[in-house]
């Protein structure tokens, strides 16, 4: 495990970034089909991350027998997770889908336990269960709204396991080109997909407002072409129960910045979930480094 400076200056600026895009995306779908919506943000980080790239000098040729392990990890990582935790944004609150997303550590979990017989240290295991609990309580506030939604609530639970199955993925998987390249090519292999779902499932497609415009954007470039490219960077370099427990604050930032975006009240819950999650973050990234240190 390498969580130096850097990586922990880039999980703070991804649970920023990520967090207060849970509301941004409510407000970008709220009158805009949301697979439209979905379709635009990653065709805008496709040019974004690709310009920026070739900015760089970084190649984006790949061998030919590279391309299945490419289509093999954005499956997961892109194509179950984005379209459908899109559709799921636009059936429940902001908050109450950043909630049941980062449901995945506990999904890349699972994953590691049933296929690939992972060993899982006691204090990620204490970890697991204080973020589990974290957001056990920010949905028992909402539990009436999310049987009111049972479709919003399985699709975004699925999108959640689909991108722990990626996370594992990432992590295993041997593959001889740069991250940047990596992460373009998925995006490229994910866009066919949201076509296709705009085609079949949506209609009544118009201009984006100037509110649904700006959250393209943020979208874009911001979520798109560097969240990804840092998550994917956490993902390859850490060990997956690791990782993916790192950005369980996400949803408390989502959640808090739903209630100052889009005006929803906080619970006690919600103050209860912060102090559970800290707990969660400091398993995977304060013990073992104390573990490590030498004896006085």
């Amino acid at each position: 495990m390498s969580f130096d400076r850097r990586n922990l200056t880039l999980l703070v600026f991804l649970t920023i970034a990520w967090g207060i895009n849970w509301p941004i995306m409510k407000i970008g779908v709220a009158q805009f089909p949301p697979l439209g919506f979905r379709l635009l943000c990653m065709a805008g980080g496709v040019a974004a991350l690709g310009l920026a790239l070739r900015v760089k000098g970084v190649s984006l040729r790949v061998p030919r027998e590279t391309w299945p392990t490419i289509v093999r990890l954005a499956i997961p990582n892109m194509v179950i997770w984005h379209l459908l935790a899109i559709g799921a944004v636009k059936m429940l609150s902001s908050g109450r889908a950043a909630i049941l997303g980062y449901t995945m550590p506990i999904w890349a979990v699972v994953w590691g336990l049933l296929l690939f017989r992972e060993r899982i240290h006691l204090s990620a295991w204490v970890g697991i269960l204080c973020a589990l609990a974290g957001t056990l309580l920010l949905m028992s506030s909402e539990i009436g709204a999310l049987t009111g939604s049972p479709l919003g609530t399985v699709m975004m639970l699925a999108a959640a396991a689909g991108w722990g199955y990626g996370t594992q993925l990432m992590k295993r998987t041997a593959i001889d080109i740069s991250l940047g390249a990596l992460t373009f090519w998925m995006l490229v292999v994910a866009l066919p997909f949201l076509f296709a779902g705009t085609l079949l499932f949506e209609s009544g497609w118009r201009m984006p407002n100037a509110a649904e415009w700006a959250a393209i954007a943020y979208n874009a470039v911001v979520v798109f072409a560097f969240c990804h490219l840092v998550w994917f960077s956490l993902a390859r370099s850490l060990p997956p129960v690791v990782s993916s427990l790192s950005i369980m604050f996400i949803p408390v930032v989502g959640v808090f910045s739903g209630m100052w975006m889009l005006g929803e009240q906080p619970h006690w819950q919600d103050y209860a979930a912060i102090v559970l999650m800290f707990a969660a973050l400091s398993s995977v990234l304060l013990v073992p480094l104390l573990r490590r240190r030498p004896d006085a």
